[in-house]
């Protein structure tokens, strides 16, 4: 039995799937029985090997058996015991004696020989070794918002229904917005929900060590069973592939393994996947085939909250107040929150002064001040043309190509948004261009924006938010 199941899906999904984690029982009724350790390898197998163990089956018997998934933990212990000769009920065990002697009422022992010596791949778990003591964060104590509330959202879907939402899933966002932190709550999440697998979760940058050193030792085959044999896929930082096309060749063809066999990948970067040049079209387009969800900066109401939130675990309590003072002047990344609750404490602490409005202002003073910046039109050009990789000078040219034209006018939007500069002086810097179409090109613009339009650069379709936060973030550097 096991031998031709083995060969109708590949010996890599039988040793991940059913080798020390399935037992075939033959029960007198003619039916087949599939002992399980859990309910979610009863589920699992039951929805995406039915046909093929059904298949196997009747192949090895001759006639078309009934199937049924049965949950057995005892089977399953760490240690298995000899099983008697005598059934303790009315299915007789497939595995006659122990699991390594393979026997089985179905056949003999797994072929090819190579895959019967082979061990069950373990799926990279950060909680060992180095990383023992990670404090993983849980998305229970994500702070939502209006500018994260539906990439938390779909966290929460992928621990409920891993590999049956979307897949991959993508997280994107600036730094200090809580990619990471969704991430690890999606990893805390699966091992909580299903104790059995253990999901890999792994930086881009140690994923790029660990091929460089494989390739270097001729051990590909090892590399590739350690990530494409695991559960649950969860890579931060994806951007860091960037200009190594040769990790992102691997990558690729490991997030195609795992997603057509419906384990869930969930992945995190700094942009969207259209706007990240550096990575290969094929990449692309698979990040783009599940669901991509940004994180923005938090907004007032959100900071604050996440400063009350920050503040609750320490005495002496920061009124709220103060806790509005630096919600409405800090406008960063959630880290810069987190650093400025720490030093206000650190301060009253040291001063042994009372926790106000005054204090907050002695204790972040650098801070505040340096939190105001003032942005001209020319730091617009520049984070436009830094962004979209144009030659400085591009969007005072007279081109009036949509490689040129459209990212001007998304320039002179943010000009209006993010300086004080009139629509002449606007006009006047971006090519000597009229005031009136200085106003067209803000109205367009904001067109986009409401209707969610994309718009076309050079060759490639834009989605004119995603440009638009890109940019911003740019100006905030």
């Amino acid at each position: 039995m096991e031998a031709t199941l083995a060969e109708r899906i590949g010996v890599t999904r039988f040793e991940m799937w059913f080798r020390h984690h399935t037992a075939f029982l033959l029960a007198d009724a003619g039916d087949v029985v599939v002992a399980v350790p859990s309910e979610y390898y009863q589920v699992w197998l039951r929805e995406s090997y039915r046909d093929v163990v059904l298949a196997a089956a009747a192949e090895v018997l001759g006639f078309q058996p009934a199937i049924r998934y049965e949950i057995d933990t005892a089977r399953f212990q760490p240690e298995v015991a000899t099983p008697s000769t005598t059934p303790s009920d009315k299915s007789q065990p497939v595995e006659a004696k122990s699991p390594r002697t393979r026997e089985t009422l179905f056949g003999t022992e797994l072929s090819p020989p190579e895959a019967s010596r082979a061990k069950p791949a373990k799926p990279t778990d950060d909680t060992n070794g180095k990383h023992a003591t990670r404090r993983w964060r849980h998305l229970s104590d994500f702070v939502c918002g209006p500018s994260n509330r539906v990439a938390h959202a779909a966290a929460i879907s992928t621990v409920e229904e891993p590999g049956e939402s979307a897949n991959p899933l993508v997280i994107y966002g600036p730094v200090g917005t809580g990619k990471t932190h969704l991430l690890e709550g999606v990893y805390v999440g699966l091992r909580k929900a299903m104790p059995d697998i253990r999901p890999c979760f792994i930086t881009a940058e140690e994923f790029t060590t660990r091929f460089v050193q494989a390739s270097r030792y001729e051990k590909h085959a090892q590399f590739r069973r350690q990530f494409r044999e695991c559960s649950a896929l969860l890579i931060d930082d994806l951007h860091f592939l960037a200009t190594k096309p040769g990790t992102q060749r691997e990558f690729v063809q490991t997030l195609d393994a795992l997603v057509s066999d419906g384990r869930q990948v969930v992945i995190t970067t700094d942009c969207h996947p259209r706007l990240a040049d550096d990575l290969m079209p094929e990449l692309v387009d698979r990040l783009l085939a599940g669901a991509v969800w940004p994180l923005q900066p938090p907004d007032a109401d959100t900071r604050l909250a996440i400063l009350r939130k920050k503040a609750s675990i320490y005495t002496p309590m920061i009124p709220d107040a103060a806790l509005e003072l630096i919600a409405s002047n800090l406008r960063g990344n959630v880290r810069e929150l987190e650093g400025a609750v720490h030093s206000v404490r650190h301060y009253a602490r040291v001063t042994g002064k009372t926790v106000n409005a005054s204090l907050v202002r002695e204790a972040l003073g650098d801070l505040l001040r340096h939190s105001v910046r003032t942005v001209a039109v020319a730091d617009v050009d520049a984070a436009i043309c830094s962004t979209l990789r144009l030659p400085a000078g591009a969007l005072q040219s007279t081109a009036r190509s949509w490689a040129v034209s459209h990212p001007r006018m998304v320039a002179i939007y943010l000009c209006r948004k993010h300086t004080a500069a009139t629509y002449g002086e606007i006009a006047k810097h971006f090519g000597g261009k009229t005031h009136s179409t200085a106003v067209a090109a803000e109205k367009k613009v904001r067109a986009w924006l409401e209707k969610d339009e994309s718009f076309t650069i050079g060759d490639r379709e834009c989605q004119a938010k995603d440009l638009v936060e890109r940019v911003e973030r740019e100006l905030m550097k």
